[in-house]
């Protein structure tokens, strides 16, 4: 079992920066993949970044690439977001996932990831 913990979020004016924290209960964190996924009132929750388990690739959709890094340090067991130049379009409930597989085919979709956080919200003003 892993139990996921993310911080970080907040009120940001647009062009400003934010970066969200994971922290995970598990001592096998390394063994795991890890993603961000996010969801807007509303909306389906969509795939944000998605790290492999030593964070050596790193995968993106276009809508954030260049705006956004995630990172990771398996030995405090802790993942990461930086957001930079956030746009209002980029407010929603951001969650962080946990995974012992990735693929190119899977890694987008929320049914690939076992574990989740309770999420943390993200809100940019225009």
């Amino acid at each position: 079992q892993v139990q996921l913990l993310e911080s970080g979020g907040g009120l940001v004016q647009a062009g400003g920066s934010l970066r969200l924290s994971c922290a995970a209960s598990t001592r096998t964190f390394s063994s795991y993949a890890m993603a961000w996924f996010r969801q807007a009132p509303g909306k389906e929750r969509d795939f944000v970044a998605a790290t492999t388990w030593s964070g050596g690739s790193k995968y993106y959709p276009d809508s954030v690439k260049g705006r956004f890094t995630i990172s990771r340090d398996n030995g405090n067991n802790m993942l990461y977001l930086q957001m930079n130049s956030l746009k209002p379009e980029d407010t929603a409930v951001y969650y962080c996932a946990a995974s012992k597989t990735l693929t190119m085919a899977t890694m987008r979709t929320t049914t690939n990831y076992d574990y989740w956080g309770q999420g943390t919200q993200v809100t940019v003003s225009s």
